[in-house]
């Protein structure tokens, strides 16, 4: 009966892989609807269809609506001389306002133009270089990869474990209601956004009694408690599984983990994009590369785990204790982050990435 279920929820959630991140939670909601309706002849691949459709409309609306970013500012700008007695009075004047100032404004495209496939081609952006060796961006990587909701361990489980447990004794639920444990990314979001914006008044706080000198690791004090109830909720989860408890914990358990991930999904970017902010563009590069890498290696054969060693072994055991591993990463950083940072800043790597500055980033 598990193996026969397990055939028939693949249809639901294999097109996982196929998902972009997108907006936080969005994507997320649509991970456990049942794809497959006995009646409907396109059965499981309807997903893929519909998912396909989304992407292009995408593309297409991108496109469309999103304009070039891209400017020679190099060429705009005013020759470096130094500045004789007329300009600095002239300058002064303009600090005042009492004198319009004359910017140098690009022309702007039509919306033919920014339609062109022909553009601006800027041969000084290093497209191989990533800063993957980077502790802070390695830790972003595997906390995208383990915790984020269908690019990773977490969703990955929950996604293709569910419509299999739900559907089997004790349970026995039909297989339209198996979506409904998005309920559960709903509520762990929900309760997360209130949090959003506590590592920046945490940060503020120790920044007011640091004598207004801001540290990147000023943030993470708030991600200590959401490090044990992610592994608690996939600790939860599994031991459901295993010993077919309520079934509510199944929901309790995911939002819990779905609690804990929206902490360390956004709060862990922001560190590391304080630690390293003028080399952001390749950071954000190494962590889209990294997190698909280590979604399709822990994706790639769940069911065939879970089948094999039992729910408690691989979720409450292997799952839970990877998800645990890289969150207790937040305790070096928290005590030697800044001297990790330091000493990094003396090494071939910071050399390395110091050539691909061009502009530096502000937020």
């Amino acid at each position: 009966m598990v193996l026969k279920n397990a055939a028939r929820s693949r249809g639901h959630l294999v097109h996982s892989h196929a998902h972009e991140e997108g907006i936080p939670g969005t994507v997320n909601l649509q991970a456990a609807v049942p794809a497959e309706d006995p009646n409907d002849p396109l059965q499981w691949r309807l997903f893929f269809y519909v998912e396909f459709a989304f992407a292009v409309a995408l593309l297409i609306l991108a496109f469309i609506f999103v304009e070039e970013t891209s400017y020679d500012r190099r060429v705009l700008a005013a020759p470096s001389t130094p500045p004789n007695e007329p300009e600095k009075e002239r300058a002064h004047e303009i600090e005042k306002g009492t004198e319009p100032a004359d910017l140098i404004v690009p022309p702007r495209k039509s919306f033919l133009e920014t339609l062109s496939l022909r553009g601006r081609v800027d041969s000084d952006v290093p497209f191989f270089t990533t800063m993957i060796l980077v502790p802070q961006s390695l830790w972003v990587i595997t906390t995208f990869g383990i915790n984020v909701r269908l690019i990773g361990l977490s969703a990955l489980s929950f996604s293709y474990t569910f419509p299999i447990l739900i559907t089997s004794p004790p349970y026995n639920w039909t297989v339209t209601n198996t979506g409904l444990f998005a309920l559960a990314a709903v509520v762990g979001y929900g309760l997360a956004v209130p949090f959003t914006s506590s590592s920046d008044r945490l940060a503020a706080f120790f920044t007011k009694r640091n004598n207004g000198i801001r540290e990147a690791e000023m943030r993470l004090g708030v991600m200590v408690i959401p490090m044990i109830v992610g592994p608690a909720g996939i600790v939860l989860y599994g031991l459901t599984a295993e010993r077919g408890l309520h079934w509510i914990c199944f929901f309790i358990g995911g939002a819990m983990n779905y609690w804990a991930a929206y902490f360390y999904f956004s709060f862990t970017l922001a560190y590391a994009v304080d630690s390293y902010y003028a080399n952001t563009s390749e950071m954000l590069i190494a962590m889209n590369i990294g997190k698909q890498i280590i979604s399709f290696g822990f994706g790639l054969k769940v069911l065939t785990w879970v089948l094999e060693s039992g729910y408690g072994v691989v979720m409450s055991g292997i799952f839970a204790g990877v998800l645990l591993a890289n969150n207790l990463v937040l305790l070096i950083f928290i005590v030697w982050g800044k001297r990790i940072r330091i000493f990094l800043s003396q090494t071939w790597l910071a050399r390395f990435h110091f050539r691909s500055i061009r502009e530096v980033t502000t937020h």
